[in-house]
């Protein structure tokens, strides 16, 4: 089960009922963020979800308001008694970036592990999730993450009898280990089936449209995707800055066949996102206008 917090829905600026770009989730006891606006560790609070958890913080763009709030967040995990290292992705320029923020957090008792992404795409196995970093179309080098939990086929117990494959391996083979003793080899497709579908999670904002974020998203269940806009009259506007409308992330959404689609990244201006998904609904009916704590918890299906 993956546990997705929208810890922040706002672009641009905080407000008093919305906090700055972030996203949390939770898997296997580990967690992993997406973007830390200022006010990140307040949301966090606000959710009632831990920081110690974090192993990895992902980085979309280095504008303010997705970076400001690390600062204060990296200070509190140290006063938090942290000591485990602390993995932290971006785009290039990463580890420049995050070392001038941290002139005013000098000083942490757990050490920062940094990883540049400078690929168009780069994928990464962690904490028993896959976890895919794509670039998108920004007035700065901008990417969107999609994070996926494999399932392995059901165990075949008559498979596993008909091979004579001891008892005792039938539990690490299902965990994906491969087994040798004696002589004999016993891998984990001699006793499971088909892979089974698992759990998909994408988000992307700051960006316009691009074929590499339907191309990402594709069958996931939940597209997380900004939505500067719901004003259909400043779609020039969105062009111009490299953002989207609420329209544009519905399009994509229907092109990717999601399962649901949050909309985030809202400007400081759009106060009332919900008077718009009437229209948004009619491009793809599965929307909803992402606001500050929403969460879910995503399973693998029953089937």
């Amino acid at each position: 089960m993956l546990d997705v917090c929208l810890l922040g829905s706002g672009g641009m600026m905080p407000l008093p009922y919305r906090w700055l770009t972030a996203l949390m989730a939770r898997f296997n006891g580990s967690s992993l963020l997406i973007d830390c606006g200022e006010g990140t560790q307040v949301a966090i609070k606000e959710k009632g979800w831990s920081f110690k958890p974090i192993d990895v913080i992902c980085f979309t763009h280095y504008h303010g308001d997705h970076i400001s709030g690390l600062p204060g967040l990296l200070l509190t995990m140290g006063n938090a008694d942290r000591t485990e290292p602390l993995t932290l992705i971006g785009p290039k320029g990463l580890e420049r970036v995050v070392n001038a923020l941290r002139v005013i957090a000098p000083e942490l008792p757990f050490e920062l592990k940094f990883i540049e992404v400078t690929e168009p795409e780069a994928t990464f196995e962690m904490k028993g999730y896959r976890l895919k970093a794509f670039r998108v179309n920004h007035n700065v080098v901008c990417y969107g993450y999609t994070l996926e939990i494999d399932r392995a086929g059901k165990f075949d117990l008559e498979r596993a009898i008909a091979q004579d494959i001891p008892k005792q391996y039938w539990k690490h083979l299902q965990k994906g280990e491969t087994i040798e003793v004696d002589g004999r080899v016993f891998t984990p497709d001699m006793v499971l089936g088909a892979p089974r579908k698992g759990i998909k999670l994408t988000y992307c904002t700051d960006t316009r449209p691009t074929n590499s974020i339907v191309e990402n998203a594709v069958n996931s269940d939940l597209f997380i995707c900004e939505g500067m806009y719901g004003e259909k009259d400043k779609a020039a506007k969105a062009k111009e800055y490299k953002h989207m409308t609420f329209y544009e992330a519905a399009e994509l959404a229907k092109d990717a066949n999601v399962k649901e689609l949050w909309l985030t990244h809202y400007s400081p201006s759009l106060t009332r996102p919900e008077e718009y998904m009437g229209d948004v609904c009619a491009i793809f009916a599965n929307a909803k206008p992402g606001k500050d704590g929403m969460s879910v918890e995503l399973d693998f299906p029953e089937n």
